[in-house]
Order: structure tokens, then C-alpha cells, then sequence
């Protein structure tokens, strides 16, 4: 067994690129060795890839010599064939009559290729790889460039190693020959360095200040960032991301702790640290307390003579810079009030056929003051005052929600929309709950908790449904994977604010509310279309909540456009799910299948489900009605009827059971205690149960059949009260 290495050495590799190539290089290697003999799927071959900014390398340990070698066969004529097609097949072999297998009458040309040294393969297979290798961007370079066939990288290739154990394997492309020679860091390297074997590279490489393993730079970088602040009497601010961009531009890192002017500090704390984690790719800390430090860190490549405080007054000038340039947005977007920079807005368009963020934003702050007045939202204190108070800060903060989208900040910054606006209302001196509503207005981002505070909620919400229900209106769905206005995010967050506060509102009444705005424009179907698409979403959230999606469908059969209440879908769906899980309820299911396969075998379909939760089926007079429709008058109370006919025991108990659950779960459900509910479901058990154990439901009086089957399917129709019980897996 042997170990191969490779390295491609070229210009500085972009870092968001190299853990995608890290993986393509993989995956192309097991390609394109597979294709030319040499399988390593299941079998222990580990492959391992490194990538610094100058190199993506690969190591395969325990590659065998040579591929196994395989023996092919060529089907021919048959044996009654013309002799004209038996010597063309010949020709087409190269082989002679006596050379061919005869099997079941057919000739066949087999041949045994032997396997190829495992040098061999790899000379083929690299260059391939190289050829066809996927960056997001590359380039041609040189002389060669002149021609569209030239190689092209990500950035000039300078440098190929391919060694197989000690051997280098050769092969050249575009005149740069493979070898055993390559460079080490920039600057604390000088001349080639010679790799004696894929088992040193790594250590060899160490030894001239190149660490080869991503994994392990991240760690320095994690690890002394944190040890930098905690001796300056810090906290590093945590970033993962930043981690690993910093080692993919770093080939020895060495993390260095710098200062910058107290006076920034004035600038909000997250312009700080988007400006310097954005522009600078440095870490920021936070002093005991908490609150921001004006302390950086940024990673160094080198290891400096003077410890590093030439590169740290460097990165200082850089920063301060930058952090000039906000302070001055900063300041200069303070000059004018949030309803001067919302004039800006008209300018601004959504979508060619919704108009501009002005008109959506008018469209939202119709939406949230509807979804006050109709008390949806309702405040913390419910008061007169305190109700007018909501009514009014939902209107001021819905008008200026867009404002901060016109900011020089935001201009510069995307990524701080909303959260500057609530800056500048509160700097110029709006109430906090405005404030605050415009800060959170986009949330809940995945993620991020639930807005509870009633103007967040109300302009979050109404933000939200403006832009499902705008873009459902105009038919722009998402389809498959493509969702360019990320609609299924919003209807997530939607269902996220509704579940999480409780509130309690029809999609019929929301679509209703805002086509009211759209003067008189109608959108067929909308309501139907937004609720299917709500529900399904719904059941994706709920799985994150562990309710199968089975209980989800049992529990949204009722709903529709003239009830729409979603929430009572994960309310229902988590009562039925637990229930089911009970003893009583295993038993009442069981007992629901087997009724409603009788039902169906005897052709009784299942009754459709009414708005709000009512069911179907025969009622109690009916199916006493049904036992005396050909032998006489309705049965007494007794349960006896003047003739031949007595009701047996189980049946009048079911009977008595199904008329006292029904009532019970329509109330319970009418006050939406659908816990309440599957407790009368759960009575039925015993009764169902006794019923089938002692009655004969396919009796050979055709009345008392009618009359059996009609109560099951009361039965049936009780349980759909609740619950579609059909759709229950299990």
C-alpha cells in the first residue's frame, strides 16, 4: 500500500472559496480514478484535503499499486449467424474463431485486461481534475491566456507536487510539470523546498511557517484571540464566521490585540463591529461590563520582530478610517428626521407591479392599525388609554418602519436596515416602543426569538402578511427551490408571531383587510391560496416542534376560507398527538379503522368535516329512525320497540356514550379547549370496544344491519368532530 500527495500552489486563493474547493477536490479525485479503474468507495482510503491561501493540497493514505485487473466480454452473433457476421465480428476482436466462448448459442470475445500501476492512473487522473475543476471564478493568464483552450484557475497556478509515497508521479499541463518542490510562507521562506514523501509534507511544511490544516489554524486563531482579550481584561465577541475567514487568509496566524479612539464609541456598537468585521476582518471585544471596548483584533501572517506593534498602528490608521466614515453617516443622517428621509421612499421601487416602498409602506401601516382595531393586538393594559396609546405608536412607527432604507448607514451597511431606524427614532426622541418596533420590525429572522411587545408585533406582522399576500395577489409563487422573495421565510415568521402570542386571527378577515387598500382590487381565490400555503408551511414549523406531520393534517381539515384560524391547527395537532399516544387513545383509533373499514366495504363514504369542527353523519333520532323506518314506530327510551326488535346492551350504551361525547367535544371545541375534546373522545373507547366484541354489525336482518352501520357511522362523524382520525398514520 502507498500514500499519495498533491499540491496545487498558485496565487492567493479567495477564503470564501476554499472549503468549497477543499470538497470538489475530493469528489473529482474519487471521479475521476474511479472512472479509469481505481474504486475506493467502501473501502478505508482516507482522503483528506488542506487548503491555505497559496495551496489546496490532498493526501490519500493506502492507495493499492496497481487497480485490479477485470476481464471484459463482448456479446456477438449467434451461432447460426451467416458466416458474413461471424468474420466481421472477428475482425471487430482482433480474435480468432477458436478464441470465442460459445454460451446458449451465442458467440462471445472475452478478454482479461490487466490491472494498471497506480502511477499510471494518477498521471491521467490529475491533470484531468485540474482541467475541469469548478471554481465560482478563474482565469486565464500569460501568453497562453490568447487562446480560450488554456488552463484556467482560480488564480495563476505556479506549482504542481504529486508524490506517491517517496516517487513523484509525472505528468505536465500547460507546461508546469508535476515534482516533489514547493514554496513556504511568503515571507519566512526563502528557495524551494523539497518534499521527501506525502507523510512529511505536513511537518515539513511547519518548518517553514506554513501550517498546511485548516482545522488546526482555526483553533490558533479561536483559542489565542480569546487569550489576547482576557490579558487586556476582556471578552472576545465571538464569531465563528470571522474565524474561518481568517484562516483561510492566513498561512501562520498570530492574533494581535489593537486600540482605537474611545470618541467612535459615540457610533452605534453594531456599526462597529459590522465596520470592522466587514471592512477589516477583525474580532471586537467588550469590556467586563459588557458594553463594547475600543479593542480590536486582527490576525497576523507573520511573526513580527517588534511583537507585532507596527502591524497593529497599521490596522489602527485602517480602522479608524473606516470608522470615521460611519461616524460621519452617522452624524450626517441625524440632520434630517425619519419623515424627511421616508420621502425618499417614493423612489425607491418594490416590485414593478406592487409600486414603491412608499406604497407598501402605506399598504403595512393599513394592515397593523386593522389588526388593532379588530383587537388582535391588543396592549399590555387593556385600557381605553392604553389602547389609543397602541393605536397611535403602531401608526407613527409603521409610517417611519422604511425610513433608515435612505440613510447614508444603511446605504453603506444593508445589513443594518431596521436596526439604524430604531437608532435615529429613539435619537430623536420617539417613544421606545416605536423605537423598538422599528428596530425589530423584520424579525423573527430564523433563529431569533419571537417579538412579544404589541407595536413590534402588530408592524412585524402586518410587514410580513403585506408581502405574502402582495406578491401571492400578483402570482408570484415560490416554486421548487426558487423562492426569489423569500416568501416561505415570511409565512415562517408569520406563523411564528401568531402561535407565539396567541393571537387569534382569520385569514379570511387579513386578505379581506387588505384588499380593502388595494381600492376595490380583488385577488380570486387569494384567501384560499394563502391559507393552503400558511397550513403547509405550518406543518414544516410544527416538525420543529416534534408534532408528526400526520396530526397536522388530521387537524387542518376544518379549516378553510371561511374559518382560517391557523392556530388552532398547532393547538388541535398537539392535544391530538398526545392523546393518540395514550392508551385510550391507541384503543379509540384502533376502533375508528376498523369502523370505518366496514363503512367503506359497505359503501357509506366519510362525511365531509364543517367549518369550525362540526362532522357529518346521522344524528341519534336519525339512527332510531333508521331501526324503525321499516318495522315500526321510533324505539322508546327503553331502547325497546313494539315487534321482534331489542337493541342489544352494547348498542344502547354506545348509543348513550356517542350522544353525551358529541356534545361534549362541540362544546369543548367551541371554547377551544381541544385538550377538553379528545378527553369526551376518550369515553367512546370502552363502549366501541363492547360494541364490536358483542354486536353483529352485518346481521342478516337487513333493518338491524342499516341500523348498525348507521351507527358507526355516528361514530365516525363524532370522532371527525375532533379530529380527521383517517388521516392518523398507524
Amino acid at each position: 500500500m502507498v500514500d499519495f500527495l498533491l499540491e496545487l500552489r498558485s496565487e492567493e486563493i479567495p477564503a470564501r472559496m476554499q472549503a468549497g474547493a477543499r470538497a470538489n477536490l475530493v469528489k473529482l479525485f474519487l471521479a475521476e480514478t474511479s472512472a479509469r479503474g481505481l474504486d475506493l468507495s467502501g473501502v478505508d482510503h482516507p482522503v483528506i484535503a488542506w487548503s491555505t491561501p497559496r495551496r489546496l493540497a490532498l493526501l490519500v493514505k493506502d492507495l493499492p499499486l496497481a487497480t485490479a485487473a477485470v476481464s471484459e466480454e463482448v456479446k456477438g452473433p449467434k451461432v447460426s449467424a451467416p458466416a458474413q457476421a461471424l468474420e466481421g465480428f472477428l475482425r471487430k476482436t482482433g480474435l480468432t474463431q477458436d478464441q470465442l466462448t460459445e454460451r446458449d448459442g451465442i458467440w462471445f470475445a472475452i478478454s482479461e485486461k490487466p490491472g494498471r500501476a497506480i502511477a499510471e492512473v494518477l498521471a491521467e487522473a490529475i491533470p484531468a481534475i485540474i482541467r475541469s475543476f469548478p471554481w465560482p471564478k478563474s482565469q486565464r493568464w500569460g501568453a497562453a491566456s490568447l487562446s480560450t483552450e488554456s488552463l484556467r484557475w482560480v488564480r495563476p497556478l505556479s506549482g504542481i507536487v504529486a508524490l506517491l509515497d517517496g516517487e513523484v508521479v509525472p505528468f505536465a499541463i500547460d507546461g508546469i510539470s508535476s515534482g516533489r518542490q514547493t514554496l513556504g510562507h511568503r515571507f519566512h521562506s526563502h528557495g524551494p523546498i523539497t518534499i521527501d514523501s506525502p507523510a512529511s509534507y505536513a511537518q515539513q511544511l511547519r518548518a517553514h511557517h506554513v501550517i498546511v490544516d485548516q482545522a488546526e489554524r482555526e483553533a490558533i486563531i479561536r483559542e489565542r484571540a480569546t487569550e489576547v482579550a482576557v490579558e487586556a481584561g476582556l471578552v472576545l465577541v465571538e464569531d465563528e464566521g470571522l474565524v474561518v475567514e481568517n484562516a483561510g487568509l492566513t498561512e501562520w496566524p498570530i492574533p494581535l490585540l489593537g486600540r482605537f479612539d474611545e470618541a467612535f464609541l459615540e457610533v452605534p456598537p453594531e456599526v462597529i463591529q459590522l465596520t470592522a468585521r466587514t471592512n477589516q476582518k477583525y474580532f471586537i471585544c467588550r469590556d467586563a461590563g459588557g458594553k463594547l471596548a475600543n479593542a480590536f483584533i486582527c490576525t497576523a501572517n507573520i511573526v513580527a520582530l517588534d511583537g507585532g506593534a507596527a502591524i497593529v498602528a497599521g490596522n489602527r490608521k485602517v480602522l479608524a478610517a473606516r470608522l470615521s466614515d460611519a461616524r460621519f453617516f452617522w452624524e450626517q443622517d441625524r440632520k434630517k428626521s425619519l419623515a424627511e428621509h421616508a420621502k425618499g421612499l417614493a423612489r425607491i421601487t418594490f416590485h414593478e407591479k406592487l409600486g414603491t416602498v412608499a406604497d407598501k409602506v402605506e399598504r403595512v401601516e393599513k394592515l397593523a392599525l386593522w389588526l388593532v382595531d379588530a383587537r388582535i393586538v391588543k396592549p399590555l393594559d387593556v385600557t381605553s388609554q392604553a389602547e389609543t396609546l397602541l393605536y397611535s405608536d403602531v401608526k407613527r412607527a409603521a409610517a417611519f418602519s422604511k425610513a433608515d432604507l435612505t440613510t447614508e448607514m444603511v446605504g453603506e451597511f444593508p445589513e443594518l436596515q431596521g436596526l439604524m431606524g430604531g437608532y435615529y427614532a429613539r435619537a430623536e426622541g420617539l417613544p421606545d416602543a416605536v423605537a423598538d418596533a422599528i428596530r425589530d420590525h423584520y424579525k423573527p429572522l430564523p433563529g431569533e426569538p419571537v417579538p412579544e411587545a404589541p407595536v413590534t408585533v402588530a408592524l412585524a406582522l402586518a410587514d410580513k402578511l403585506d408581502t405574502f399576500l402582495a406578491f401571492f395577489a400578483i402570482g408570484e409563487y415560490p416554486t421548487g427551490s426558487k423562492d426569489p422573495f423569500a416568501l416561505r421565510r415570511a409565512t415562517i415568521a408569520i406563523i411564528r408571531l401568531i402561535l407565539h402570542n396567541r393571537l387569534k386571527v382569520e385569514v379570511r378577515d387579513i386578505v379581506a383587510a387588505w384588499l380593502r387598500e388595494r381600492n376595490g382590487q380583488s385577488a380570486e381565490g387569494l384567501s384560499e391560496t394563502a391559507l393552503d400555503f400558511l397550513l403547509d408551511r405550518l406543518a414544516v414549523q410544527l416538525r420543529e416542534y416534534g408534532i408528526r406531520h400526520d396530526f397536522v393534517a388530521a387537524s387542518r381539515v376544518w379549516q378553510s376560507a371561511a374559518d382560517g384560524r391557523i392556530d388552532r391547527v398547532g393547538v388541535r395537532a398537539s392535544a391530538l398527538q398526545k392523546f393518540v399516544g395514550s392508551e385510550d387513545g391507541i384503543n379509540l383509533l384502533a376502533g375508528y379503522k376498523r369502523a370505518a373499514n366496514i363503512l367503506k366495504k359497505e359503501g357509506f363514504t366519510a362525511p365531509l368535516p364543517l367549518a369550525g369542527g362540526a362532522g357529518g353523519g346521522h344524528s341519534p333520532a336519525q339512527y332510531q329512525a333508521s331501526l324503525s323506518k321499516e318495522e315500526g314506530p321510533t324505539p322508546n327510551p327503553s331502547r325497546k320497540r313494539e315487534g321482534d326488535y331489542i337493541l342489544e346492551p352494547a348498542e344502547a350504551v354506545l348509543i348513550d356514550a356517542l350522544e353525551l361525547a358529541a356534545r361534549q367535544a362541540e362544546a369543548a371545541i367551541t371554547k377551544e379547549d381541544f385538550a377538553g375534546a379528545m378527553a369526551a373522545l376518550a369515553a367512546l373507547r370502552s363502549p366501541i370496544d363492547a360494541f364490536f366484541e358483542q354486536v353483529t354489525v352485518n346481521d342478516a336482518d337487513p333493518a338491524k344491519r342499516a341500523a348498525r352501520l348507521g351507527l358507526l357511522d355516528q361514530f365516525r362523524a363524532a370522532v371527525h368532530k375532533v379530529a380527521d382520525f383517517s388521516l392518523i398514520e398507524g
